[in-house]
C-alpha cells in the first residue's frame, strides 16, 4: 500500500488527543508497531525540523527510523517523515488530525509513501508482510489512541 486512511471517534478532547500524539515516547501505548521512540538532540516536543528515532517490530522484524515532524499545530494536526538513509533510502509522510464536533472527537491518520524505489518495495512485500495492507491495524490504532487519550488528566489552565 501507498496510501491509507483510518479514523476513530473519542469522548476525549483535542488536549487529551494532543498530549498523547505530541509526545512521541509515548507511541509504544497506542501503535501496534512502533514500540519505542526518542528525541534526537535537544528535540523535547514536537515543532517542525524536531526529530526523533522510532523503533518497530512486526513478527520477527525489527527496525528503527529516524523521523523529522514536518507539522505541529497543537491541538490539531502531527505530521511527521521517515528521513531516508542510505540504508532506508524510503520516504513516508504521516499525518494525525484530529477534529472536535460537540461531544466528539475524530482522530484520522493517513500515510503516503513519498518515496520508494522498485527494489525496496519488493523486499518491503516479501521481508514485511504485514505491510501489503495495513488498514486493519492501523485503524485498531486509532481506537487504542482514541482509548488512552480519555485517561488522560491534563493540567488546569493558569
Amino acid at each position: 500500500m501507498h496510501e491509507g486512511r483510518v479514523e476513530a471517534t473519542s469522548r476525549a478532547t483535542p488536549e487529551q488527543v494532543w498530549a498523547i500524539v505530541s509526545d512521541v515516547t509515548r507511541i509504544g501505548q497506542w501503535s501496534h508497531e512502533c514500540r519505542t521512540a526518542e528525541w534526537l538532540g535537544d528535540a523535547r516536543a514536537a515543532a517542525p525540523g524536531a526529530r526523533f528515532r522510532g523503533g518497530n517490530k512486526t513478527g520477527k522484524m525489527a527496525w528503527s527510523r529516524q523521523n523529522e515532524i514536518v507539522a505541529a499545530d497543537a491541538p490539531n494536526l502531527l505530521a511527521w517523515r521517515t528521513v531516508p538513509t542510505r540504508l532506508y533510502r524510503d520516504q513516508t509522510e504521516w499525518r494525525i488530525i484530529i477534529e472536535r464536533d460537540g461531544d466528539v472527537t475524530t482522530i484520522v491518520q493517513t500515510f503516503e509513501v513519498l518515496k520508494l524505489g522498485l527494489v525496496m518495495e519488493r523486499l518491503f512485500y516479501l521481508l514485511v508482510p504485514a505491510h501489503r495492507d495495513r488498514i486493519d491495524a492501523l485503524r485498531d490504532d486509532m481506537r487504542r489512541l482514541a482509548s488512552v487519550a480519555e485517561t488522560v488528566q491534563l493540567e488546569p489552565a493558569s
